[in-house]
C-alpha cells in the first residue's frame, strides 16, 4: 500500500493548503465533478472509483458530468466559466498541460483559469495493437513501419494528447512514419482497436490491462522504465529504446479565485478518498500509482510538462484550430 501511510500522515498533520479555517457551511449542496472525456475512459474510471467515498467525506452527493470534446477543452472551459464556489470541479488529464499550446483561439490559460488542487494518480501507458495487426513487439513494429511508411495507423484521444505526443516521440526515435487517427476519448478509441479499425496506440495501462487479459487486443510494450505486475510478460519500451517513457496522469482543479478554505476542504477529501483502502486497492490493482500531491507540487508539475510537451508540439508544428 505504497504512499498510503504518507497520505494518512499528511491528513493527520493537516498539511493541505495554506488557508484559513475551512468554511463550515461548505458543502451545502451536491458537488459536480466534470470529466471532460466520455464515459468509460481513464479519467472517468478514476472519478467513478472515488465517487462514493467522496460523497461520504463531503456529506453531499458527488455528481459526475461528462463533457467531452477538443481534447478536454470543452469541459475545461465550462468549469473555468463556473462560479468559484467549490461546487464545480474539474478532473484533468495530461492534455491539461498542453491544450493552451494547441487551442490558442479559445484563450484558456490553465495557470490563469484554474486553481490547481492535486495530481491524483499516475499510470504508465501501454503500447498495444489490434489482434489482426502482425507486429507483436517493438522491434517488429519498427521493422514493419519502416518497410511500409504511412501504412500503420495509430489512435490517440486527440491531437496534442500524451498518447499522440508519445507516438510522435517514438517515431522520431525510431525513424518511422505512422498515420495519426484522433478520437474524442479513450473508450471509442479502444473500441476501434478491438474492432481492428486502427493498428496500434499508446493508452493508459488501466484501459489496456482488461482488454489484453480478455484477449481482445495484444500488448507490445509498456511505457514505464520497468515491467509492471499486471502485464508481467510485456517488456518495457525502454528495453528496446533506452530512456523512452510514456505515462498518463489525472489531476483536480477548480475555477480561479475559489477561496483557500474551500480548496483546503476539497484537497482534504480527495486525499482521504485516495487513502481509503478499498479505493486505493482498486486503483492500484488497475495499474495506477497514487500520487495525491500538494497544490504547489501539482502546479509545478503542470508547468514543467507544459514546457516539455510544448517543445514536442513546436518541433512537430502541431496546430489545432
Amino acid at each position: 500500500m505504497r504512499n498510503l501511510t504518507a497520505l494518512l500522515g499528511l491528513l493527520c498533520a493537516g498539511i493541505s493548503l495554506s488557508a484559513p479555517a475551512i468554511a463550515q457551511d461548505f458543502p451545502a449542496k451536491p458537488i459536480k465533478l466534470v470529466v471532460p472525456w466520455p464515459a468509460g475512459g481513464t479519467v472517468d474510471g478514476v472519478a467513478r472509483v472515488m465517487q462514493n467515498r467522496l460523497a461520504q467525506g463531503f456529506g453531499q452527493p458527488v455528481v459526475i458530468d461528462n463533457k467531452p470534446g477538443a481534447g478536454g477543452s470543452v469541459g475545461a472551459i465550462a468549469v473555468a466559466q463556473s462560479p468559484a464556489d467549490g461546487y464545480t470541479l474539474l478532473m484533468v488529464f495530461d492534455t491539461h498541460a498542453v491544450n493552451h499550446h494547441l487551442y490558442r483561439s479559445q484563450g484558456l490559460d490553465p495557470f490563469k483559469a484554474f486553481e490547481h488542487i492535486s495530481r491524483l494518480v499516475l499510470s504508465p501507458q501501454a503500447l498495444v495493437g489490434a489482434n489482426r495487426f502482425a507486429p507483436a513487439s517493438v522491434r517488429e513494429l519498427i521493422a514493419h513501419a519502416k518497410a511500409k511508411p504511412d501504412s500503420v495507423n495509430y489512435g490517440s484521444v486527440g491531437t496534442g494528447s500524451s498518447n499522440h505526443l508519445n507516438m510522435l516521440t517514438f517515431n522520431a526515435q525510431t525513424g518511422t512514419r505512422m498515420v495519426h487517427v484522433p478520437y474524442k476519448g479513450g473508450a471509442p478509441m479502444m473500441q476501434d482497436l478491438v474492432a481492428g479499425q486502427i493498428d496500434v496506440m499508446f493508452v493508459s495501462a488501466p484501459q489496456a490491462i482488461p482488454q489484453v487479459a480478455a484477449g481482445r487486443i495484444k500488448s507490445l510494450a509498456i511505457g514505464s522504465q520497468k515491467r509492471i505486475a499486471q502485464l508481467a510478460e510485456t517488456p518495457a519500451v525502454a528495453e528496446t529504446l533506452p530512456g523512452f517513457e510514456a505515462a498518463s496522469w489525472v489531476g483536480l482543479v477548480a475555477p480561479k479565485d475559489t477561496s483557500q478554505s474551500i480548496l483546503a476542504r476539497v484537497h482534504k477529501e480527495f486525499a482521504a478518498a485516495l487513502a481509503e483502502k478499498d479505493v486505493a486497492e482498486k486503483l492500484m490493482g488497475q495499474g495506477f500509482e497514487i500520487i495525491a500531491s500538494t497544490p504547489i507540487e501539482f502546479l509545478d508539475f503542470v508547468k514543467s510538462e507544459s514546457v516539455r510537451l510544448g517543445n514536442v508540439i513546436t518541433d512537430n508544428q502541431i496546430k489545432v484550430e
